[in-house]
């Protein structure tokens, strides 16, 4: 029973769910035509829409290529008039720079520059399409016009704005004196910024444009001039700051320097204040053209092309640089003719020059450095003539000290120093000043002299420094020793002259003496004794001799005090006439001979207190002991009633003449 129930629920089921699939199926049977009337419908109208589509774009594409070929028909036409445009231009170009070009490029360069443009593009395009044009011509003139007229402004920038460097801003670039501290760099602007600017430009365009190098002839012959004119107004100026106060350097540099001290070149007698002032007005001018000239190549560097900025910065000094070399000439045919009148101390001025010119030699040639071998070689040659007049020189003057005549009436009176002995020694102490550069000196003409060859001028100075400063000094001391030598001969033979051997020897120790103590004050004995290591010891064993000899011509004085013939005594005996005439006869040869060498010698000279001094002393004490005991002996022998008559000096008194010695005061 149960079973059956279960069958026909089960059937049930199957037939409800069979009943559900064939609805289902119904409607999709149903969807499933909708759909293919849908599709049917939109493949009718796809096919209407591709239909016309066709339609249309069989009706477009002509008219589509009709207006491409009217666009580029559009586009030929714009080209055409743009080109007709530019081409009409181009024939009105001359007329429209016309005004501009005439007025010039003063105070608007770049529009000028611009309008030079426009007149060569025309140039340009008529050579190139219608050479026979007569506008050709015209815009050629034009751009020959342009083309002046740019010449003449960079010609009229240059000599407006070109002005001489101010002496005050020189001195201030160069330091003032090679002594002091080395100087703060000082710019020289030699001309306004926006000028430079502009030189510079229409420097540029004729170099490119222009195809034109004659403004590089304007360029160095203007700055040449300035150049010259600074240092013209240095010298100018240094003379009259000189010749007021003695000044020769700028407040500016005295400012700046005011804790360091400035070493002064102490007066000698007998220089020139003037002849001093010239020579360090051109030592000044020296460096000042190195400086100046450094300054002139820094700013020619941005005006002229590269591959002429030494040819052309070569023309630039080359006045300056003749100026500064014929005056060199000057001094040196000046120290020439001071040779000829033996006036050697004026021969002296050259050796500061030269001094200065060596310092600053490397700074020369690195400046003239890439210039004509010509110019280059113009300061060698220079100091190669300042040494070989400044040996010559020397070389003359240790001759003319050998030489000296021996003239009677030139010969001190007195016995004092001669004139030639502190002229010699002047000119040595002078030397000393300036050592290193005369043992360079005489160093260059022993090499000629020594290999038996002329020196080149051009290579003089580069030989002579090969030598080492040991062997300069070497040479230096060997010719200062050779000047004292002969000068010590020359007084030899001059102190002959004298026919009082006791003066000569005053005049022979005077001498000596000066000029051991002139070495002794100076470094002149440190060279000296290089060479010759006995130099003091063999002037103080000079010096001792002569007071030697001196003292020999008091023997006429002391002879009468000896006891040689004076007679026995004994007390209560009585003197023969003969015994009392020898007594009065050593009195009055005693008084008369020390009155009459007082009264010579008193007008003699012995400069040197300390000398003089340790003359007198000596010599007191020789007299004044031999007198004492001349009248001690004499004290009790009965050779006159009038004693006072004989005996007329004491002993004090005695050495009070001898202490009036050397005093014409006395």
């Amino acid at each position: 029973m149960v079973p059956t129930e279960d069958a026909s629920a089960r059937k049930r089921e199957i037939e409800e769910k069979l009943q559900q699939e064939q609805e289902t199926l119904a409607f999709i049977r149903e969807n499933l035509e909708k759909s293919d009337q849908l599709t049917n419908g939109m493949v009718s109208i796809l096919s209407s829409f591709e239909s016309r589509l066709m339609q249309l774009e069989n009706a477009i594409i002509p008219v589509h290529k009709q207006t491409e070929n009217l666009q580029r028909l559009q586009d030929n036409v714009d080209k055409t008039l743009s080109c007709m445009d530019h081409v009409i231009s181009y024939y009105h170009v001359a007329k429209d720079t016309d005004r501009i070009i005439r007025e010039g490029p003063t105070g608007r360069l770049d529009e000028y520059l611009a309008c030079i443009a426009k007149i060569q593009k025309a140039v340009e395009y008529f050579q190139d399409n219608n050479p026979d044009s007569p506008e050709l011509n015209t815009v050629k003139g034009r751009l020959e016009k342009g083309k002046e007229l740019l010449e003449a402004e960079f010609r009229s920038l240059l000599t407006r704005y070109s002005k001489p460097v101010p002496p005050i801003l020189i001195l201030d670039a160069i330091g003032g004196d090679e002594e002091l501290e080395a100087a703060e760099d000082v710019l020289l602007e030699h001309l306004p910024q926006a000028v430079l600017h502009d030189i510079i430009c229409i420097g540029g365009w004729l170099v490119e444009y222009g195809r034109n190098q004659d403004f590089m002839t304007v360029y160095f012959q203007i700055r040449s001039s300035q150049l010259d004119r600074s240092i013209k107004g240095l010298k100018e100026h240094l003379r009259k700051n000189s010749a007021t106060s003695g000044a020769l350097y700028s407040p500016a540099v005295q400012a700046k320097r005011k804790d360091t001290p400035t070493k002064k070149v102490p007066k000698r007698p007998g220089r020139d204040e003037a002849l001093d002032a010239e020579m360090d007005a051109y030592i000044h001018c020296i460096s000042a053209f190195v400086k100046l000239a450094q300054s002139e190549y820094a700013l020619l560097c941005e005006v002229i092309p590269e591959h002429h900025q030494k040819k052309t910065f070569d023309s630039l000094i080359q006045e300056a640089l003749d100026n500064l070399m014929l005056e060199g000439d000057n001094i040196v045919g000046a120290a020439r003719r001071a040779i000829l009148r033996h006036d050697y101390s004026a021969v002296l001025t050259i050796f500061p020059i030269l001094r200065h010119l060596k310092i600053n030699k490397a700074d020369f040639d690195a400046t003239l450095q890439g210039t004509a071998a010509g110019t280059k070689n113009k300061l060698p040659a220079l100091i190669a003539s300042m040494e070989s007049i400044g040996a010559k020189a020397l070389e003359e003057f240790a001759d003319s000290i050998k030489n000296d005549p021996d003239k009677e009436y030139n010969m001190p009176k007195d016995g004092t120093v001669h004139e030639l002995t502190s002229n010699a020694i002047l000119f040595l102490q002078q030397l000393l000043d300036f050592h290193e550069t005369a043992g360079a000196m005489l160093a260059s003409q022993v090499l000629g002299d020594t290999y038996n060859i002329p020196l080149d001028p051009r290579e003089s100075t580069s030989t002579s420094s090969s030598y080492t400063s040991d062997f300069n000094k070497r040479l230096l001391s060997t010719y200062i020793c050779k000047v004292l030598g002969n000068l010590q001969l020359n007084l030899l033979s001059k102190s002959k002259v004298y026919e009082d051997s006791a003066l000569s020897a005053i005049f022979l120790h005077n001498n000596y003496n000066y000029i051991l103590k002139s070495l002794e004050k100076s470094e002149l004995i440190q060279l000296v004794t290089v060479t010759q290591r006995r130099a003091e010891s063999s002037y103080r064993e000079l010096i001792e001799q002569q007071i030697h000899v001196y003292q020999r011509s008091w023997i006429k004085v002391t002879e009468h005090l000896t006891e040689r013939n004076l007679p026995s005594f004994q007390p209560g005996a009585k003197l023969k006439d003969k015994e009392r005439q020898v007594i009065k006869d050593k009195f009055k040869g005693f008084n008369e001979g020390l009155e009459e060498i007082c009264k010579i010698q008193k007008g003699w000279a012995v400069p040197d207190k300390e000398q003089r001094n340790f003359i007198r002393r000596a010599q007191r004490t020789v007299v004044s002991d031999a007198y004492a005991a001349f009248l001690r002996r004499c004290a009790d022998l009965p050779f006159t009633k009038n004693p006072d008559k004989y005996r007329k000096y004491r002993p004090e008194e005695v050495e009070e003449m001898i202490d009036r010695l050397f005093d014409t005061s006395a």
